[in-house]
C-alpha cells in the first residue's frame, strides 16, 4: 500500500506538471496572437512621429507629456509582453533550472520577440519603430519573471516533494510494514527442546 500510494502521489505531481506545461504553451500562443493583433494592425492616422532609434529619447519625450500620460505610455510598454515572463517558463515546464539562468533565458526571449515586432512594424502603415519600446517590453518580461516565477516553481517543487514515497519503503525496510506487524501480533512459533530418552 505504501509503495502504491507513493506511486499515485508521484503520478499526480507529474500530471500537474504536464497540465502546467500544456496550459503555458496554449496561453503563450494566445498572447502572441494578441500582441500581433495590437502591434501589427494598420493605423489610420493623419500623421505619425518619426522612428526613434536613440535609447531613452522616447522615454524623455513621454515624461515631458506629464505624469498621467507618461505613466500610461510607459505602463503600456511594460505590460505588452510582460506575460511572457511567466508563460515562457510555464511552457518550458522545468523545475530544476537555475533561477538566474531562467531569468536570463526568458528575458533574452522576450527581447527577441519585442525586436521582431518592431522590425515587422516597419512594413505596417501607421506603426512607428521605437527602440525604447524594446527596452520597456524587455523590462516588463524580466519584472514579471522575478515577481511570479520563483514563487510558482517553489510551490510546484513542494507539491512534487510531498508526492515522494517514504524512505522506509524506498530502502526496502520491513519495519512498520503490515506483514511484520502481523507476525509480531501472532507471535513466533514456540521451539520445543529435545529431551534425551533414558535407556
Amino acid at each position: 500500500m505504501g509503495v502504491l500510494g507513493g506511486v499515485q502521489r508521484q503520478g499526480s505531481g507529474g500530471s500537474a506538471a504536464v497540465v502546467v506545461r500544456v496550459a503555458g504553451f496554449v496561453l503563450l500562443l494566445a498572447h502572441l496572437l494578441l500582441v500581433a493583433w495590437v502591434s501589427l494592425r494598420p493605423r489610420d492616422v493623419a500623421w505619425v512621429t518619426p522612428p526613434n532609434t536613440i535609447p531613452f529619447a522616447g522615454l524623455r519625450a513621454d515624461l515631458a507629456l506629464g505624469g498621467v500620460e507618461a505613466a500610461r505610455l510607459i505602463g503600456e510598454g511594460l505590460l505588452l509582453l510582460a506575460p511572457l515572463g511567466v508563460l515562457l517558463p510555464m511552457a518550458d515546464g522545468r523545475l530544476d533550472v537555475s533561477r538566474w539562468a531562467s531569468l536570463a533565458r526568458t528575458t533574452a526571449a522576450g527581447a527577441l520577440v519585442s525586436l521582431a515586432v518592431e522590425l515587422l512594424q516597419t512594413a505596417v502603415p501607421g506603426q512607428v519603430v521605437d527602440v525604447d519600446s524594446v527596452l520597456l517590453n524587455t523590462a516588463g518580461v524580466a519584472l514579471a519573471h522575478v515577481v511570479f516565477v520563483p514563487l510558482g516553481r517553489s510551490r510546484l517543487r513542494r507539491r512534487s516533494e510531498t508526492g515522494q514515497p517514504e524512505s522506509s519503503v524506498g530502502t526496502g525496510s520491513r519495519e512498520g510494514s503490515p506483514l511484520l506487524r502481523n507476525e509480531t501480533a501472532q507471535g513466533s512459533t514456540p521451539t520445543i527442546p529435545r529431551v534425551p530418552i533414558a535407556r
